[in-house]
């Protein structure tokens, strides 16, 4: 999926110039750097997992026999598509799967002239990442009481197998970084990172609407960023929602929702992943982070620039206890200027690249961010040219609106 759109966030500059140790400080003029909206091609085929190109032939009613089908209702009662089909489109479904197993040229299919195969069809794909070897589109010819149902491929079989060696030796390098004894929480979120520092955004890639793409390939769009995230939290056993609506009121776009100890939680491994631009400057932006907004949250943070599809019913996503800022000490119900100074101040002792504040509500972020950008960076700035005896003290920020948070790149060079 393409047609992604960043939201608007006013990106600025804080420059605070040493002109001798001792000395006063004098800060140079804040300007602000362009973040334009990123607008990508009209990426179309393949969008939310639709058939491509869908040729349906009605002919006269024929004798037909059904293979046997082998797959059964056990291995695919966890698919959360398949649980909103109806009886009839699950065995539809069950023989679907095995057929592109098979890479089967045609499949018979228990669908007739009222039926919707390739809806069932897209329900799979959106279950079942591993079918990377599916290229979305179908071709039909409908009889009155079945269906000859011709699957799209991107490969032939051995081109198959060769692939998901491939995909599997990227499996075992991304999880050698997970530790045995390391908590759900702490594997869906290192599965996030790893996508986000690992995958670039390439909507010119090949494959880009499957695994393939973001394991092997490393370049992918949503689609294929949100299927690697649910192939891999699946090989550890967490349940992990392909979710196809909007976002920003664009095009198609695909995102993820995982159950963390019993609850669900919204996640946007895509979304995780800043695009930056280059500022006016010149100088390029920090490109090495993760926005963990989209990190396990809620419905009501996950809407603000997301609407997923009215066609299917998706598990309610209304804890916040992973909350990736509250976790980590950076959420703020109130706005105290000492401890947020204190907070800056401490990042710079650690020698993180980052600072990040988000705040509970728009208004104490109102409060916030004049007082913060304006007095308490210019102090923090100073506090790091004294701590790594700095020249030139550089700092970049954020002001995230709609998110109620400001994030702030230190220079220590």
């Amino acid at each position: 999926m393409s047609g992604r759109r960043r939201n608007r966030r006013a990106w600025k500059k804080g420059c605070l110039q040493v002109f001798a140790i001792g000395a006063g400080f004098c800060a140079c003029a804040v300007f602000i750097l362009s973040l334009v909206y990123l607008e990508f091609g009209s990426y179309w085929e393949n969008i939310m997992g639709r058939t491509a190109q869908e040729t349906v032939t009605n002919v006269p009613q024929q004798e037909s026999e059904f293979p046997e089908v082998t797959v059964t209702e056990e291995e695919v009662a966890g698919n959360f598509y398949y649980r909103q089909l109806t009886k009839e489109d699950q065995t539809v479904y069950r023989e679907l799967l095995q057929g592109v197993r098979d890479m089967k040229e045609s499949i018979t299919l228990h669908a007739g002239r009222s039926d919707r195969p390739e809806k069932v069809y897209e329900y799979l794909l959106y279950d079942r990442p591993e079918l990377f070897f599916c290229d979305g589109s179908s071709k039909m010819t409908v009889y009155e009481d079945h269906t000859d149902f011709y699957p799209g491929y991107t490969c032939s079989l051995r081109e198959r197998e060769e692939r998901q060696s491939q995909i599997e030796t990227a499996v075992e390098k991304c999880f050698a970084g997970i530790s045995a004894d390391s908590s759900e929480y702490d594997r869906i979120r290192y599965v996030y990172e790893y996508i986000v520092n690992t995958v670039k955004y390439d909507e010119t890639a090949p494959d880009n609407q499957n695994i393939y793409s973001a394991l092997v390939g490393k370049r992918s769009v949503c689609a294929g960023y949100s299927r690697a995230a649910q192939y891999l939290l699946g090989k550890i056993g967490t349940e992990c929602i392909y979710v196809v609506g909007t976002a920003q009121g664009q095009n198609a776009h695909a995102w993820n929702i995982v159950n963390c100890s019993g609850k669900y939680y919204q996640m946007d491994v895509t979304f995780g992943d800043p695009v930056f631009l280059l500022a006016e400057s010149g100088e390029e932006l920090p490109r090495d982070t993760v926005n963990y907004d989209y990190l396990c949250c809620t419905d009501s943070d996950i809407l603000l620039d997301h609407t997923p599809s009215e066609e299917v019913w998706y598990p309610v996503c209304n804890s916040d206890d992973l909350n990736y800022y509250k976790m980590n000490g950076m959420y703020y119900e109130s706005f105290d200027p000492k401890i947020i100074l204190g907070a800056m101040n401490n990042s710079i002792y650690s020698g993180e690249q980052m600072f990040a504040c988000k705040f509970a509500g728009g208004d104490i972020f109102d409060e916030a961010k004049g007082v913060l950008t304006e007095e308490l960076l210019p102090k923090a700035a100073q506090n790091l040219a004294s701590v790594y005896d700095l020249e030139n003290v550089k700092y970049t920020y954020a002001e995230d609106n709609a998110h109620h948070k400001i994030t702030v790149f230190w220079n220590y060079e």
